[in-house]
């Protein structure tokens, strides 16, 4: 059984789940620090500097405006504006993880060996991240290939971490440890990202240039992802046997075999299947929001930079609280009427978007604090709840279905916010217009028969659902 064993000495629980949530902890550097923040501009200049090098050596291009993010670089044959690459890599290291994600979660409900595969995919993942330090000059190429693999490890990390959620907390259990799990990975993303950005900021002050302080960033959110996951692999155990005796190679054909079978399955759990189509939409909704945040503050309300770091913060740290919160109020309330109270939340906060003014900072602060009070309760319950609905034995599967899911279906929300905004001429209406994301999601979480769902799927029953 995959569900924790309730006869389990509670202090050898409680203490796996408090190693557990340390790897949220440990990995949130990387999309908060290394994505969202440094890596897009950095690698941006990076490659602009190879198109401004390739025109001084081959003649003008783009670059002769002194624009340089319209600079032109070239890579299998495809040349595109150096201010494209961050975009189009970012798309691509998505469609490599749709393909990898399941395999690897099958290969992990097969083996059973997930904290070893946890522990190869982190430290994997954060070398990558810390070599892109190495990444300067106009050696852009080097900077993709480390990101997709640091990409590829982090999801696929996520993956199996996921799985092991069912099997350290019992039913009961579920929504206070998802919910702190991703309270405490707001909490330590945003600690980084203070060191980072006062090592950036005040680059001059310790004698560094701009570019030093952020290759030194780039260092430290590797040894924070590698160092603090060493907490959650001392406290996990193996709960399950494996599904089959292969090893080596073979593994991975064995892999492959159990997605199939996992495919072929999937049909006798539509109510699943359900709630993770409701998910995705509101989830779209969710990873728009946080994606168009600042461009929203930069572009229609003209806020400078500094306002948007902070905001950046604002939102780390009231999401701690908010996930907290989440888990508290789920408790007493059940995931299911937390969640769409806080899709609820969510209309008002992006509605209330649509208003605030121009140059308005304490408008657009306010209006952080409540996206943070949302942002990690509402994915965190949908986490625990969905691993409350997973046949046992395919935690990792179908959690790979959840991630690959999220990461296909956000373009959505991009394209839609891009196209009302270049439709209308406003990004106050591209920005409103994100609210249909969770007004769908809300409506359609009120049919998700959770309780059904559960029993089908042969897992115990909370007390709150």
């Amino acid at each position: 059984m995959s569900v924790a064993d309730s006869t389990a000495p509670a202090v050898d629980r409680k203490r796996e789940q408090r190693g557990w949530i340390w790897y949220d902890w440990a990995n949130s550097v990387f999309p908060t620090s290394v994505i969202t923040v440094f890596l897009s501009r950095y690698l941006t200049a990076v490659a602009s500097e190879a198109a401004r090098a390739d025109t001084a050596r081959n003649g003008p291009n783009a670059c002769s405006d002194g624009a340089l993010e319209r600079c032109d670089i070239a890579l299998f044959g495809l040349h595109f504006p150096a201010g494209s690459l961050f975009g189009y890599l970012v798309a691509f290291a998505t469609i490599v993880q749709v393909v990898v994600l399941p395999v690897m979660g099958a290969i992990a409900d097969r083996t059973q060996n997930k904290r070893r595969m946890l522990g190869v995919l982190a430290f994997t993942g954060s070398a990558a991240t810390a070599a892109l330090a190495a990444v300067g000059g106009d050696d852009w190429h080097l900077g993709v290939v480390l990101f997709v693999l640091a990409n590829i490890c982090y999801g696929a990390s996520i993956v199996v971490y996921y799985a092991f959620l069912p099997e350290i907390a019992s039913p009961d259990e579920r929504d206070a440890v998802s919910s702190r799990g991703w309270a405490f990975g707001y909490l330590g993303g945003g600690l980084a990202l203070v060191v980072q950005l006062g090592l950036f900021l005040g680059h001059d002050a310790v004698g560094v240039s701009e570019g030093a302080a952020v290759r030194i960033g780039f260092v430290i959110s590797g040894l924070w992802w590698a160092g603090f996951t060493l907490i959650p692999l001392a406290r996990l155990k193996r709960h399950q046997p494996p599904h089959g005796t292969e090893s080596g190679a073979s593994v991975i054909t064995a892999g492959f075999a159990e997605l199939r079978q996992t495919a072929r399955q999937a049909r006798m759990f539509p109510l699943t299947l359900a709630f993770l189509g409701t998910y995705l939409i509101f989830a779209d909704g969710i990873a728009t929001v946080a994606n168009v945040s600042a461009q929203y503050g930069r572009e229609e309300l003209r806020l400078d930079e500094t306002v948007l770091i902070t905001t950046i913060l604002i939102v780390q740290f009231v999401a701690f609280f908010g996930g907290m919160l989440h888990g508290w109020v789920a408790r007493w309330w059940g995931a299911k009427r937390t969640i769409m109270a806080s899709l609820c939340v969510w209309i008002v906060v992006v509605a209330a978007a649509y208003f605030v003014q121009a140059g308005q900072q304490v408008q657009f602060y306010g209006l952080a604090v409540g996206i943070g009070l949302v942002l990690g309760g509402t994915n965190a319950l949908s986490r625990s709840l969905f691993s409350q609905m997973i046949p046992p034995g395919r935690e990792a599967q179908y959690f790979s279905l959840y991630e690959v899911g999220e990461r296909a279906s956000s373009p959505l929300g991009m394209a839609m916010f891009a196209a009302v905004g270049q439709a209308t001429g406003s990004f106050r209406l591209a920005i409103i217009s994100l609210v249909a994301f969770f007004v769908i999601g809300l409506v359609l979480m009120i049919f998700v028969p959770v309780r059904k769902a559960i029993a089908a799927s042969g897992n115990p029953m909370p007390a709150k659902v």
